[in-house]
């Protein structure tokens, strides 16, 4: 069984950054895809990055394009996300999610992720106030 633990959250001003981690452990698929999502105080979960296996491939949605950055180290089972320029909209419990290299392939990164993918349990919280 994945377990997926998220770190790296935090209070922070407007303006400010956060390196927020995903470290996966227990049985691991061979290969796949990684991505963050988040969910605001009373709003669904929505994606916002995702990388591919080989890290060649990146998502983003739109709301965080130029400020966030998705990477990974396969050798630590390890993806972090660098969120730069945080604004108080970002403010949210972020997840991570892993979904199998093949699935990604098939249907696209966010879709595999969102509706095949293993979630991380608790998330970890960002606060960003203005």
């Amino acid at each position: 069984q994945v377990q997926l633990i998220e770190s790296g959250g935090g209070l922070v001003q407007a303006g400010d950054s956060l390196r927020l981690s995903c470290a996966q452990s227990g049985r691991t698929v061979s290969s796949y895809a990684m991505g963050w999502f988040r969910q605001a105080p009373g709003e669904e979960r929505e994606f916002v990055a995702a990388i591919s296996w080989s890290g060649g491939i990146t998502e983003y949605a739109d709301a965080v394009k130029g400020r966030f950055s998705i990477s990974r180290e396969n050798g630590k089972n390890t993806m972090t996300m660098q969120m730069n320029s945080l604004k108080p909209e970002d403010t949210a419990v972020y997840y991570c999610a892993v979904a199998a290299h093949s699935t990604a392939q098939h249907l696209g990164l966010i879709r595999a992720l969102k509706d095949f993918g293993s979630w991380g349990g608790q998330g970890t919280r960002v606060t960003v106030s203005s």
